[in-house]
């Protein structure tokens, strides 16, 4: 995997982003989806007056990073093998999404996310055995709530639609999902629970731009500022960018790509601001979508997210995000 410093990162994304606005002027944690969540479930013309949107998403994460000297939330010493032993993390995430949009203006949505997750830890012993151990969790995860208001728009145009249209978008991340899952009397480990047991808040910008009748344009940009849970656990500020391109293939098929950008700061594991190092960093992903227009308002829609660069902290990798759903236009 192509490795890059993460200044160069950001500046690929930053300019990503200027072009995609300035085209215009002629939508937390160690595990998340990188994009813009709005811009997949609900689709660009989200600012359609008076009606409701609904969403259903399925998501599949997978990671892998080496433990650190203390791991896990509850300080349990690694084994003194010379190998540091790794975690794998898969999640599974279920999540609902409905909006409404209020005379073309402003939006606001609900997302209900429910989430089932497996971490692998594998550990060495002194002779460099390996010794691994699974656990599972699944519960409801933390529910979003957030609304976008358009702030600038061209005219209507026939045929094509407002060409050109800014958003801001603003919101929170309740700490309503589960955080404190245990196995018997002890606490699972901080990835294993369904929720962050924190309230975050967040907000960015986001734009269109119509090419044509059958082509667009759109960027976003977000920073999310993460809370700190019941057990001084905070996982990292995160600052997102998207760029994509749409396209119409036919009268019922739309193919998406996008290059998706996160930048995470290290998750902070206790009161003393101890942080785990092998949390954080950045990550580029180009992502393929197709959108299948089923009929009755119903589209299909199935991505996948891939990463071509990354520069995360310490010893991490960050595999694909597959993404299948379906949404609903009620009219």
């Amino acid at each position: 995997m192509l490795r890059v410093k993460a200044s160069l990162l950001f500046a690929v994304a930053v300019v990503a982003g200027l072009l995609a606005c300035s085209s215009q002027v002629a939508s937390a944690c160690s595990i998340c989806r990188c994009g813009d969540a709005t811009f997949n479930s609900l689709g660009i013309d989200v600012f359609s007056s008076g009606s409701f949107r609904f969403a259903l998403d399925w998501e599949r994460f997978d990671k892998e990073n080496a433990l650190s000297e203390e791991h896990g939330t509850m300080g349990r010493r690694l084994l003194h093998g010379e190998e540091p032993g790794k975690d794998a993390e898969v999640e599974n995430r279920f999540t609902a999404t409905l909006s409404y949009t209020f005379g073309e203006t402003a939006s606001a949505v609900v997302r209900l996310p429910w989430s089932k997750r497996r971490l692998t830890t594998t550990t060495f012993d002194e002779e460099q055995v390996p010794i691994a151990s699974t656990s599972s969790s699944s519960d409801l995860s933390d529910p979003e709530i957030y609304a976008l208001v358009r702030l600038y728009s061209t005219p209507f145009e026939p045929g094509l639609g407002r060409r050109t249209s800014l958003s801001a978008m603003a919101g929170v991340k309740t700490p309503w999902g589960r955080n404190d899952l245990r196995d018997g009397a002890e606490r699972l480990d901080e990835h294993l629970q369904a929720g962050t047991g924190a309230t975050d808040v967040y907000g960015g910008l986001s734009a269109v731009y119509l090419l044509d009748a059958r082509s667009a344009i759109f960027g976003s940009a977000l920073y999310r500022r993460t809370g700190t849970n019941a057990y001084d656990y905070k996982f990292g500020n995160v600052t997102t960018a998207s760029l994509s391109y749409e396209r119409k293939l036919g009268g019922i098929v739309d193919s998406v790509l996008s290059l998706d950008y996160r930048h995470a700061s290290r998750d902070r594991i206790d009161a003393s601001g101890t942080v785990d190092e092998n949390t954080g960093g950045d990550v580029l992903y180009v992502g393929p979508r197709i959108l299948l227009d089923l009929g009755s308002g119903i589209v299909a829609r199935a991505a996948a997210q891939i990463p071509i660069a990354q520069d995360l902290y310490g010893d991490q990798t960050e595999r694909a995000v597959l993404n299948v759903g379906l949404t609903y236009v009620f009219r």
